[in-house]
């Protein structure tokens, strides 16, 4: 029998392309997957599912339509990537961690059948890990995170209730294209036919594809910020409180569901959680209409014990210590606002590091203009840019900063140099606000799933 340690090492021994560089020959098609789910008794058609594509706001989004539905009774599964401190958190059951034991087992049987190609890749592996996992665990409802992309991703197999598509910016471009018009195309291509879409609102070149690939396909289409709309009520750093107006009853019925929400509570800070948040109600409302038994009760019960750590995640008080995923231009954005609107500091000690494949000049644009002293430092992660490259363009954008490679080093150095006014927030990669979550988690005796680090 494998151990844990020995399970991780063979997934992580196929094509990586979240830990090396997508640069190079690559073949992204959907043959490889359907013949190893083929092989392993198709569990991706044993439950319902709910398919999710876009550049940000992809994970909380799956978060909370995830815990609505486990409020509503429902045994789900949530597939999500990639992971803050251990690998088991891509693939959850009813709101739990696969178990190491689990997921050994899941490796065992898949390994003599991924003998049988060539090529495989690390999330197509992953993939068809979480797919068995959920049949096995009979789950009724499966919330999937596409990896990369939508069209040509390993998740669409799937044959959705509903397709939900996030805010669409630039991200991976070497992969999915340099403008947003082909961007857009990728991500709608988890679009199928007939089955009903809601989306975020976008920037008008994306919405004209969306639009043009839901008419193709007639597919009925939501809108947040057209159908359905949001205002903030009030917040604090545990969370935020927000109305929800629908302005129109979905098509094909009526849903319970389609309706004002007053003062509903989410456990996340930031103007674009209220947009996920609205996006979220208007997908339960799509999923009533079909049928689905949820009530307003459990919308509220599912926000407001959404459990996504590591985005404007709150970890302290004085000084305020907040790590954020952000690692690509859209999302960087959103916590340069959120900094801005939510917290009331004196100075910003700004702790950045950054993946190569992501345009990290882009992010230090909108972060620097914020930051009082800046650390650049290097997670852990193979595609970590080096923290030297990071101080040269700091340095070139008009800034001064402090090196210091070691994300650890770099918080305790930014949290002893911060008065209690201040504001220390690490970001840049969710590798970084990984790292550092746990360097704070551990220094304050507070136990939490995680991996062995890698050797």
């Amino acid at each position: 029998m494998l151990t844990y340690q020995e399970a991780l090492d063979y997934i992580y021994s196929f094509v990586d392309y979240e830990r090396s560089s997508l640069e190079g020959p690559r073949r992204f098609d959907l043959s490889r997957i359907t013949a190893l789910l083929k092989l392993l008794g198709q569990p991706h058609r044993r439950y319902k599912a709910v398919h999710i594509a876009g550049t940000k706001g992809k994970g909380s989004t799956a978060a909370m339509i995830e815990s609505i539905l486990r409020a509503a009774g429902y045994k789900t599964g949530l597939f999500t990537s990639p992971h803050l401190h251990t690998y088991r958190e891509r693939i959850q059951t009813g709101g739990q961690l696969i178990t190491e034991k689990r997921l050994v087992a899941h490796v065992e049987r898949l390994m003599p059948l991924a003998e049988r190609f060539s090529g495989l890749t690390t999330f197509e592996i992953t993939t068809a890990l979480a797919f068995s996992h959920f049949a096995q665990e009979k789950v009724e409802w499966a919330i999937l995170e596409t990896g990369l992309g939508g069209r040509l991703d390993t998740t669409n197999v799937v044959d959705p209730a509903v397709v939900v598509i996030t805010l669409i910016g630039y991200d991976h471009v070497d992969v999915l294209g340099h403008r947003l018009s082909q961007i857009a195309f990728e991500k709608a291509g988890i679009i199928k036919e007939g089955r009903p879409v809601v989306s975020m609102p976008q920037r008008p070149t994306a919405l004209r594809v969306i639009k043009r690939v839901c008419r193709e396909r007639r597919a009925p289409l939501t809108l947040a910020g057209r159908d359905w709309t949001w205002k903030r009520k009030g917040f604090d750093l545990k969370g935020q409180k927000l109305d929800v107006h629908c302005h129109k009853k979905p098509n094909g019925g009526s849903s319970s569901l389609c309706r004002d929400y007053a003062n509903l509570s989410i456990p996340f800070l930031g103007a674009h959680q209220l947009v996920n948040t609205t996006t979220v109600v208007a997908t339960m409302a799509e999923l009533a209409r079909q049928g689905v038994s949820l009530s307003p009760q459990n919308v509220v019960a599912g926000l407001e014990t959404t459990f996504w750590p590591g985005r404007v995640e709150v970890l302290n008080e004085e000084p305020l210590l907040v790590v954020d995923g952000a690692h690509n231009l859209e999302s960087t954005e959103a916590l340069a606002q959120a900094l801005k609107e939510y917290f009331d500091f004196q100075r910003l000690i700004l702790i950045f590091g950054a993946l190569h494949g992501h345009d990290f000049e882009a992010m230090l644009r909108q972060l620097l203009p914020l930051a009082d002293q800046v650390f650049v430092t290097q997670s852990l992660h193979p595609r970590a840019i080096d923290a030297n490259i990071l101080a040269q363009q700091v340095n070139a954008l008009g800034h001064r900063c402090q090196m210091e490679p070691q994300v650890d080093k770099a918080l305790w150095k930014a949290l002893r140099q911060a008065e209690k006014a201040d504001l220390v927030c690490a970001a840049g990669s969710l590798s970084i606000a990984a790292e550092a979550r746990a360097a704070w988690l551990e220094s304050q005796g507070i136990s939490f799933e995680r991996d062995p680090p890698p050797a």
